[in-house]
């Protein structure tokens, strides 16, 4: 047994050693907790995914729809639209989901690789998926469902009349105006430059038609806002319609009688043919009618793809100037 003098200064070093041990403990704990909370400060954010709660904490605003007022992102970052793909692409705009014939589109593809089919009526159960943010829809057929899941503006077919009023209506639903002016301010340069290589090369009286046959046969002629490239050969290149044609008749159906009143010393056609069948262009090509258009003698009638000239978002538009002065041009032996 210790006796009392050997057992105090033997408690005294036990007392000092854990003294010792525990503020070396502690120091050790400190330093370790720091780059524990900065892990999870780094790490936490990437295991949950956005959701539609994260998206609401944005800063919000009130914008008008047809549908009533809805508020929306400030800056939305997830997009996903049923037939307005290219319209908010040409802001810049995050889109996300989009209806499976935007990815036809040819002057969207590059920007569709990181979009995905939500399907045509949009399947609000993919959307849900893709957690969105804002959901901008030409038609309203599931909006109910839609608007459950994320902010939603309707914005019926034809709001927008042409390419400046579509640009400007989509920059300000994706908090962008400038994008939009400078889209606007490409476009505009590009038509200029268009006009200025046709100087000499057509008569400034010449004519020039849109026309469109479908797989069953019939024939259309169409106007400078209804795709088919009238706002890049009307609008942009301000060539001249035919003459018994108008804005006021967007679309018109021609019968193979009328068409010679309807025909223009430049003929462009585009053929709906879903099925590449082929019998109804070749009837028409081998038409004493057509080939009796003046366009067919001076070998002024084109056969345009339809996916190319069908598109009539901002995108497709500016692209289809260099197309048509390309395509004129070249007919006219300038290049």
């Amino acid at each position: 047994m210790l006796k009392r003098k050997t057992l105090f200064p033997i408690l005294a070093l036990i007392m000092l050693l854990s003294v010792f041990v525990t503020a070396c403990g502690g120091t050790n704990n400190a330093s370790s907790n720091k780059p524990t909370e900065t892990t999870e400060a780094t790490t936490a954010p990437s295991t949950e995914p956005t959701t539609a709660p994260e998206a609401s904490a944005a800063e919000m605003r009130s914008y008008e729809t047809t549908k009533g007022t809805v508020q929306i992102p400030v800056k939305p970052q997830r997009i996903i639209t049923d037939y307005y793909g290219g319209e908010l692409l040409s802001v810049g705009a995050n889109v996300v989901g989009v209806e499976p014939s935007t990815f036809d589109n040819p002057f969207l593809k590059d920007l569709l690789t990181n979009t995905q089919d939500v399907g045509a009526p949009v399947n609000a159960e993919k959307v849900l998926e893709l957690t969105p943010d804002l959901i901008v829809v030409m038609y309203d057929d599931n909006y109910d469902a839609l608007s459950k899941i994320a902010p939603t503006i309707h914005i019926p077919y034809g709001t927008a009349t042409n390419i400046y009023e579509t640009v400007k209506l989509f920059g300000d639903i994706v908090g962008v105006p400038d994008k939009a002016e400078q889209f606007i301010a490409d476009f505009e340069k590009k038509a200029a430059e268009g006009r200025e290589k046709l100087k000499g090369v057509v008569n400034e009286n010449d004519t020039f038609g849109i026309y469109e046959l479908t797989d069953k046969g019939e024939l259309w002629t169409f106007g400078n806002n209804a795709g088919r490239g009238g706002q890049a050969l009307y609008n942009a290149l301000k060539l001249k319609m035919p003459t018994k044609n108008s804005n006021d008749n967007q679309t018109l159906q021609l019968s193979m009688e009328l068409l010679p009143e309807y025909a223009a010393d430049y003929m462009f056609l585009t053929t709906y043919d879903p099925d590449k069948k082929g019998d109804k262009l070749k009837e028409l090509k081998e038409s004493p009618v057509w080939n009796g258009l003046d366009a067919a003698k001076n070998d002024h009638l084109f056969y345009n793809d339809f996916d190319t000239y069908y598109r009539y978002d901002p995108i497709a538009i500016t692209a289809q100037i260099d197309l048509f002065v390309d395509m004129i041009l070249e007919r006219n032996g300038k290049k």
